[in-house]
């Protein structure tokens, strides 16, 4: 997996994360409620599962969409089962990221510490952050009857990202981010079929190398 993949895989989830911890910047109380209560909504959840769809742009070039199963559990256990491109997987223990792609035959394995920005994707709905530094501008603006769509400019030139935005229900649920990074390239996520503490299997969240499989650095 390129560069390039890595921080488009990893970099919104946890710029979400800041977003909704969020209680000014001059955001109406409104704003601040909303923000507020998807917050608690997620912090509260112990698993979650949701179907995800993304689209990675870069500058010049053809979108790329993937989509799958997207499973989490707390603290820091996740799973992406991609069904496009069939058979990808990025997966953390709580101590490690593993990502594999059957297509390229390989494996890789990183410390969760190591990585940019924890590399975890729902990064929020793992624990309580708070990356208010990180933003400015915040503001909110109805979208239809039932959606507010929320946009934030990032804080600090030390961040990959120049703007993030994301979509939610009056209920609390996100259902779009995006994200647009300084080289132009956007990131845009959908979720769907959310479910809130399903039973997870603690199973799910260990990886094993199939057989045949390189793992990165090994020779």
């Amino acid at each position: 997996m390129g560069s390039f993949c890595v921080k488009a895989f990893v970099s919104p989830f946890r710029l979400i994360c800041g977003l909704l911890v969020v209680s000014a910047f001059g955001a109406d109380s409104n704003l601040n409620d909303l923000l507020q209560s998807v917050q608690d909504r997620y912090n509260h959840a112990k698993t979650l599962q949701v179907l995800f769809k993304e689209q990675y742009t870069r500058a010049g070039k053809a979108p790329v969409t993937e989509s799958g199963l997207l499973m989490l559990r707390k603290p820091g256990r996740m799973r992406w089962d991609y069904s496009q491109p069939k058979g990808k997987l990025v997966l953390s223990d709580g101590s490690a990221l593993w990502i594999y792609n059957p297509a390229e035959n390989r494996a890789e394995k990183m410390p969760l510490k190591q990585t940019e920005d924890m590399r975890a994707p729902m990064a929020f709905l793992l624990g309580k952050l708070n990356f208010q530094k990180d933003f400015r501008n915040i503001q909110g603006k109805a979208e239809g009857l039932y959606m507010t769509r929320i946009t934030a400019q990032s804080n600090t030139e030390s961040l990959p990202y120049s703007s993030v935005e994301f979509l939610v229900t009056r209920d609390s649920h996100i259902q779009e981010v995006k994200v647009t990074y300084y080289d132009k390239s956007v990131l845009d996520l959908t979720f769907d079929q959310e479910r809130l503490d399903p039973s997870l299997d603690s199973k799910l969240f260990v990886f094993h190398l199939p057989p045949g499989v390189q793992l990165a650095g090994e020779q």
